[in-house]
């Protein structure tokens, strides 16, 4: 059986989550999320960001959350500007758009959005009802290439969205490998206090699935969960996602569970630059995009899985490795021997 390096989601859960879901099986509770159980959850997430006025509702999935939150934020001539590598642009079967709101696609090198390419997409707009309106900048963070971004970067696209009036949303599917790589300078309260509306993402670190959505912004907060019901994102047994979430941020799991991935991938890292990989970008996150000969990447794919990202050259492809919260230290030194033995051959 090959050892998956491909994405950060192959296993299932962490087992104190699978326990604390076992020992509240038979537990009979309100639905719909109005548990004791979510608002405990909510009530830790809130406690994190240092702000008791968030409202937090639980969502299932990552795509699911990304339609439902851009849907109801938006009006149906508005549009929400991200990066070309965006996940909604790209990896999410256009389920933005089919809800009637267009994607303004910006070319990004490393994933990230800038401040002036949103003011200049704003001013190039204008007043024009001819044009789709440019309403809100999606960002995440890591973004699809594993790249951060920084304080004053955040900070910078917080103001600008608030001087044309747009809203400010961060993908947080895989928010925890970003707050625990070592070049970070973000947290929560700063996330919470910049962005209108964000997501603490659980399906890739350590919940059986289940995503936090974290609403600053007071219309949006309006409403909501009509929008959850609407687009089928209103679970029934609510209780499953707060149960998790409890588990998560009671005790540091989700910050020990992170920390680990991150680690796994500084060793992966370590390796791949000691051999003299180039990287398609450069990153301190759970996802590492080396380039490699193709001759090399056919040896190496005999005992591994990960993902082909792009082709650079005739002979040589990037790919992408990701280390998880349950990647194991044996595996990981199974690929940095087998990575050193490319090179003896």
């Amino acid at each position: 059986m090959k050892i998956l390096f491909q994405c950060d989601y192959n296993e299932g859960a962490h087992p104190r989550i699978l326990d604390r879901l076992v020992q509240t099986n038979m537990e009979q509770t309100p639905g719909y999320g109005e548990d004791i159980y979510c608002q405990r959850a909510a009530e830790l997430i809130c406690k994190k960001c240092q702000d008791d006025t968030l409202a937090v509702h639980f969502m299932v999935g990552g795509t699911q959350t990304n339609a439902t939150v851009i849907d109801a934020a938006l009006r149906s001539h508005q549009g929400v500007i991200c990066a070309d590598t965006g996940h909604i642009n790209v990896h999410e079967t256009g389920a933005v758009e089919a809800m009637g709101h267009k994607v303004l696609a910006l070319p990004c090198r490393d994933g990230k959005l800038t401040a002036e390419q949103v003011e200049k997409t704003c001013l190039a707009h204008g007043d024009n009802e001819h044009m789709v309106q440019p309403k809100m900048v999606y960002i995440s963070n890591p973004t699809e290439l594993g790249t951060i971004y920084t304080r004053a970067e955040l900070e910078e696209l917080s103001a600008v969205c608030r001087k044309y009036d747009l809203i400010l949303f961060l993908d947080g599917a895989r928010l925890g490998y970003g707050l625990a790589a070592a070049d970070n300078e973000l947290d929560l309260p700063l996330i919470a206090s910049c962005c209108d509306v964000f997501y603490i993402g659980g399906t890739k670190a350590g919940a059986l699935f289940g995503e936090a959505v974290v609403i600053r912004n007071e219309a949006l907060k309006r409403d909501f969960r009509y929008y959850m019901k609407q687009k089928g994102g209103l679970l029934a047994k609510g209780r499953l996602l707060g149960i998790q979430f409890i588990t998560l941020f009671e005790d540091g799991l989700y910050e020990e569970l992170s920390e680990h991935a991150i680690r796994m991938a500084d060793e992966l890292r370590a390796v791949l630059e000691e051999l003299n990989y180039p990287f398609l970008v450069k990153n301190g996150t759970n996802q590492l995009f080396p380039i490699l000969p193709d001759e090399e990447l056919n040896r190496l794919a005999e005992d591994f899985e990960f993902n082909y990202e792009q082709k650079t050259d005739e002979t040589h492809h990037a790919v992408r490795f990701c280390t998880s919260w349950a990647t194991r230290e044996e595996n990981v030194e199974k690929l940095k021997e087998a990575l050193r033995g490319l090179k003896q051959k």
